[in-house]
Order: structure tokens, then C-alpha cells, then sequence
């Protein structure tokens, strides 16, 4: 996708101009475990047009492979996002209808082609929600990855201005047999899928986590908890249940550069630290450091290194200047 960034804290109504970035959850995950020296490629479909040139040019710049991707539609998908600061949250407003990816159909995408040499398999619950045919497409795309044997991860990643819970539940929930690892947050379990797990539970990350692996038969849950109590910092978490047991990470107090991205950081280095055999607990370090640097970090790609994450995993950090 296409990012439009009002410069610095402006409101839409204040701008003359924006910044073009580019990202979107499932590149920004590839990205993440490319920079940290994994294999990624990156499936989408894209217009024959020079935004779309320039979108994979930077992909291939940042390690991703994009041979794979489908060429056809007339439009990129574009958003645009406000900054916000202070008690003022960022927004988002999406132009999305009409891109070539909002016009994919199951049959635009050859999956036992694109599935040659691969292991792994993520997707986000963004894509389903722009188009029945995307959603179609996602259901293809899974079926033919259970089929090779890939390990499949999720991200519920839920949108409320791209569609609504009961659709989101009813879409995604058939799809969830097809999941090994699934990324989501308490909050969005409960929304989606209507487990009854109190908010306000001590214990609501892995009754919540339970609830999602007995329902579809999830190997592991991870959950991502935000504590904000404004735009400019936050306190980030996760848990990640695996063998029936729940491994919490630290708590990381963070201040933000920009949000966007940091689930997709978590996503991405949660993928490369259980692709290279780490065990949970260090798993969920990995992942909760490495988006909290993203946080730090201008645009949708996390371009943390792997030395850096894990630095901060060892307990470096403070953001003194290395000399």
C-alpha cells in the first residue's frame, strides 16, 4: 500500500502536502524477518503502474523476494494517517476500494506455483476483510498451504472501518482450522470470536488463549497487550501459550515515534525467532523487544537489526548515544 503521512503532527485539515511511504501488514512482516536475515517472499497483487514499481523496488531493496507477485487491477491501495500526540489518538483513513488487490479473485493466484520451496505461511485478517473475492482467495491460499504442510500463521489484525465483528467472525472462523500459530490480542479474541473472557481478569491472556486453542485447535497463541495512556507512549507486552503453558514477556515502556507497524514487527520477529528453534520464552522476548523498537522507528517497516533486538533483549536500552 501506499502510506499518505501529514507532516509531523498535522491534521488532515492543516496539510498542503504529505509523505509517501509505503507497507501494509503482510510486507511489513516479510520485511522484518528479512532485515533480521531470514527468507521472505511477498504475495500480493499489484497494478502494471510506476507506484506499484517503486512499492516492490523497496521491498527488493529491504530482502524480500517479490517474484512472486501478481500484476493486474488500475490502483495501489492507498491510506492516509495523522499522527496524533498527546490525548489526541492517530488516525487512519483508508482508500482502498477498487485497488487491485480489493479485485483479486481466487483464481489470480497459482498457490502449488507459489508455495514451491516454502515453509512457512502468514497471513493477516486485513486482507479477507476488503472483498469477498480477497476473502476467497485467502481461503484458497490456506487450504493449499495445509495441504503442502506449512506451518500457517494468522494475525487477526481486526479493522472496525473495514468491516464489523459479526462479519469478521463469520469469515475468518471456518478459516481458523487451517492455523497453527495465531497472533491476536485478548481484547480482539473476545470481540471477534465472543469468547467470555472479563477484561478485567488477571488472568485473561491465557483464559483467552485457552479459549482459542480449544475452539479451533491452535499449537500456539501469542497475545499482544498495549497499555496507553497517550499518543506519545505506551507500555507494550505479550504472552505467547505454547505446550499448555503461558510464557508472559517483560513490559517495555516505550515512546513513540510512530505506531503503525509495531504488531507487524511483533508478527515478523515472532516468525524468525521460532523459524531459527527458539523456545518460547526467549520467542516472546524477541518479538515484544523487537516492536517496541519499531515504535521508535518512522514507518510501516521495522529496520531494527537483529543485534539491536537483541541487545535490548539482554537488557540494553536507555538510549544513550553509542560512541
Amino acid at each position: 500500500m501506499l502510506r499518505l503521512s501529514t507532516p509531523g503532527h498535522l491534521r488532515f485539515g492543516q496539510a498542503a502536502e504529505f509523505t509517501a511511504n509505503y507497507g501494509g501488514a503482510e510486507a511489513n512482516v516479510a520485511v522484518s524477518v528479512a532485515q533480521f536475515g531470514g527468507s521472505a517472499a511477498y504475495v500480493t497483487r499489484v497494478p502494471e503502474n510506476d507506484l506499484a514499481d517503486r512499492a516492490l523496488a523497496e521491498l527488493r531493496g529491504l530482502r524480500v523476494d517479490v517474484d512472486r507477485v501478481v500484476r493486474g487491477g488500475s490502483r495501489l491501495g492507498v491510506y492516509f494517517l495523522e499522527h496524533g500526540a498527546s490525548v489526541r489518538p492517530t488516525k487512519v483513513i483508508y482508500d482502498r476500494a477498487h485497488s487491485s488487490m480489493a479485485e483479486a479473485e481466487p483464481g489470480h493466484f497459482d498457490w502449488d506455483a507459489i508455495f514451491q520451496g516454502a515453509r512457512w505461511f502468514h497471513w493477516s485478517g486485513i486482507t479477507p476483510a476488503l472483498s469477498p473475492g480477497a476473502a476467497e482467495a485467502c481461503a484458497q491460499a490456506c487450504a493449499a498451504a495445509r495441504g503442502r504442510g506449512l506451518t500457517v500463521s494468522f494475525d487477526l489484525n481486526y479493522r472496525a472501518k473495514l468491516w464489523s465483528p459479526a462479519e469478521a467472525g463469520r469469515v475468518l472462523a471456518p478459516l481458523m482450522r487451517h492455523v497453527d500459530l495465531c497472533i491476536t490480542s485478548a481484547e480482539e479474541a473476545r470481540t471477534i470470536f465472543g469468547f467470555d473472557v472479563p477484561a478485567d481478569a488477571p488472568d485473561k491472556d491465557e483464559r483467552a488463549a485457552r479459549a482459542l486453542c480449544a475452539e479451533f485447535g491452535f499449537q500456539q497463541v501469542a497475545l499482544t497487550a498495549r497499555q496507553s495512556s497517550s499518543a506519545d507512549e505506551t507500555d507494550w507486552g505479550a504472552t505467547l501459550f505454547a505446550n499448555g503453558e503461558a510464557y508472559p514477556s517483560r513490559r517495555l515502556r516505550v515512546g513513540i515515534v510512530d505506531r503503525l507497524g509495531a504488531g507487524d514487527a511483533f508478527s515478523g520477529a515472532l516468525l524468525f525467532s521460532l523459524m531459527r528453534g527458539d523456545e518460547p520464552p526467549g520467542a516472546i522476548e524477541f518479538a515484544v523487544a523487537a516492536s517496541a523498537l519499531q515504535h521508535t522507528i518512522y514507518g510501516d517497516y521495522n529496520l531494527a537489526t537483529l543485534a539491536e533486538v537483541e541487545a535490548l533483549v539482554g537488557g540494553a536500552g536507555g538510549g544513550r548515544v553509542q560512541r
